[in-house]
């Protein structure tokens, strides 16, 4: 556990400077979640959480933080041994829910990384396409989105197709 709590505190380290985040503070904290990896089930809560309650300038690097640590993962354990991603996978849309409340002009970035995923299948498609369909203006799932955040819940698809609401 005291990997958890040393790879907790690296990535509440992203506080201590302003964004961008250096390519040495963004090592840092993936060298920690690889550490941590026999408690990866907490370093994937860890970011999640950090996303969820963090400033709007910084949800773009806890979006760098997933990318670092599942590609890292991949590239150390292979596609088939990484826990990484199908963890990340679980609370997905819930996840790019809390980053969507990004600035504005930090959108394209978050798009970027999907792109990149979907390119490089680091997910399935089954699992970005609705991380897309949140960010498009005109698809039925952005307005559900939207109009979900006003209330206490947000509507979210889950990975079978079925709308909740999560709270």
């Amino acid at each position: 556990m005291d990997a958890v709590k040393s790879f907790n505190s690296e990535l509440s380290g992203l506080y201590e400077v302003k964004p961008p985040i250096s390519k040495a503070k963004m090592t840092s904290i993936t060298r920690g979640a690889i550490k941590a990896i026999k408690f990866y089930k907490h370093v994937v809560q860890s970011v999640e959480k950090f996303i969820l309650k963090c400033k709007p300038e910084y949800k773009v690097p806890g979006l760098y933080v997933i990318d670092s640590i599942v590609r890292q993962s991949r590239h150390q354990f292979g596609a088939e041994r990484d826990v990484f991603a199908p963890r990340f996978a679980k609370n997905m849309q819930q996840t790019f829910v809390n980053l969507f409340k990004c600035p504005a002009e930090d959108k394209s970035k978050v798009i970027r990384v999907l792109n990149l995923w979907q390119k490089n299948q680091v997910f399935q498609p089954d699992v970005i396409q609705p991380l897309f369909d949140l960010a498009d203006p005109n698809h039925p799932f952005y307005k559900e989105q939207v109009a979900g955040g006003q209330s206490n819940g947000v509507a979210v698809q889950n990975a079978t197709g079925v709308k909740e609401c999560l709270k």
